[in-house]
């Protein structure tokens, strides 16, 4: 699933930008939900849903301890 989302930790993306996390999340929301633009009537749970997965990947993306990779 979700093939085409970029791996966004070292070493694999130097840096990541706040875009790139917002990306993936609205990607990844995109194909669970199976809506490209989500109706008027679900588009508070559609971006909630981008919010909560983005909030998470970063939070994973802070939290992973990488061997060789010094956190700064």
């Amino acid at each position: 699933m979700c093939r085409s989302i970029k791996t966004l930790r070292p070493p694999f993306t130097a840096e990541v930008s706040q875009a790139d996390i917002e990306a993936a999340a609205l990607q990844y929301v995109r194909k669970i939900s199976g809506y490209r633009k989500p109706s008027v009537r679900n588009s508070a749970a559609f971006d909630q849903a981008v919010a909560k997965v983005a909030e998470a990947t970063r939070n994973l993306l802070t939290e992973l301890d990488i061997h060789g990779v010094t956190r700064m």
